[in-house]
């Protein structure tokens, strides 16, 4: 029941969140890009929940990976306030709101290939798992940087705003690079809770 409520709330923030982004975003076509991704996950986790429900853990950080999409949607990541707010207090030449985002875009893609790959029985615990769990958030961060050139090649300058490259040579680069950061904290130290959270679950099928 407690988990029940708890996702409600993640569900209900993270719906007031993307109502509140879209009344009047700074650009609406970047808008839509931006939290495009929460609009193609939610239906599939709600889909899933019954057949296949997630650990607590990453329902919690699918929210707030949802949550800091639907934000840089809203003002576009280069123009994020918390973001120049950082920017002042230590002197950064940009923005750095779109390297959370990035962050964050190695942490939940790596928890979420680790649990399936572990619960479906298809890897056991291992070296091998946290590796592949790496190399799942890369391609994905890969991708999306694939994603964000193609998109550029068909709006050309209109998808500046989605691109927040801000002037950076190397926005690419440091996307990806902040995207394995995220990976290695999150299947180095998140790992153990998701075990036992899974362990709870998988006892609680058992016992239905």
């Amino acid at each position: 029941m407690q988990d029940k409520t708890l996702y409600a709330t993640l569900g209900v923030t993270v719906l007031l969140a993307l109502v509140a982004s879209g009344i009047a975003p700074y650009d609406r076509s970047t808008w839509l890009l931006e939290v495009a991704p929460v609009l193609i996950a939610a239906p599939v986790l709600l889909y899933s929940y019954r057949p296949f429900p997630l650990t607590r853990l990453l329902y919690v950080l699918i929210a707030a990976h949802a949550l800091v999409l639907i934000l840089g949607g809203a003002y576009t990541y280069a123009r994020v306030p918390v973001g120049f707010w950082i920017q002042d207090w230590f002197e950064l030449s940009r923005n750095p709101y779109d390297k959370l985002g990035h962050f964050m875009q190695g942490v939940t893609p790596a928890l979420l290939a680790r649990e399936i790959l572990l619960r479906l029985g298809i890897l056991r615990h291992g070296k091998m798992l946290g590796f592949l769990s790496l190399c799942v958030a890369l391609a994905f961060s890969a991708f999306y940087e694939l994603i964000e050139w193609w998109v550029a090649l068909i709006a050309g300058q209109g998808a500046e705003d989605f691109l927040g490259t801000q002037g950076d040579p190397w926005d690419t680069q440091s996307d990806m690079f902040m995207a394995l950061l995220g990976a290695l904290l999150s299947v180095t130290c998140l790992t153990r809770l998701q075990d036992r959270q899974a362990a709870r679950l998988k006892h609680s099928d058992t016992a239905g």
